[in-house]
């Protein structure tokens, strides 16, 4: 009877450290258009789109992005962790406290627009064309 008291007790702890890591995470999916843009997150070189960003941030965090593709201008945005709330922080919270933290996440999905560098020639000297135009 006492081993069974035990089994239980460790489950219940294992269930409860699981619950509140798992609900520390968030993951987004960045995304643009057109796809595989150089992505940056607080200047670091992340990869390219499409990108699941996941991390452990706390309520509020802000993250800056850069997307770099050739042929069109940069995008810069940010994304803060406060965007939909997380159901397990909450109820992990109310425990523990400790979890509202976390208690938001981010968007599951971010879709970003580049618009094309009109000045970008095709070539790779990048010269804008109309500095050529004006040159006539």
């Amino acid at each position: 009877m006492k081993r069974n008291s035990q089994l239980i007790q460790a489950f219940a702890i294992i269930l409860s450290a699981t619950i509140f890591l798992a609900g520390c995470g968030s993951t987004t999916m960045i995304q643009s258009r057109p796809d595989n843009a150089k992505v940056y997150l607080n200047g670091e070189y992340m990869g390219t789109t499409p990108y699941a960003h996941r991390d452990t941030k706390i309520v509020s965090s802000t993250t800056i992005v850069t997307l770099e593709k050739e042929g069109y201008q940069p995008f810069n945005t940010s994304f803060s962790r406060d965007e939909e709330l997380d159901v397990g922080a909450l109820i992990g919270g109310i425990f523990l406290l400790v979890p509202f933290l976390w208690i938001m996440k981010y968007k599951p999905f971010r879709t970003y627009e580049m618009k094309p560098d009109l000045g970008y020639d095709g070539n790779q000297n990048h010269e804008p064309i109309l500095e050529a135009i004006e040159q006539k």
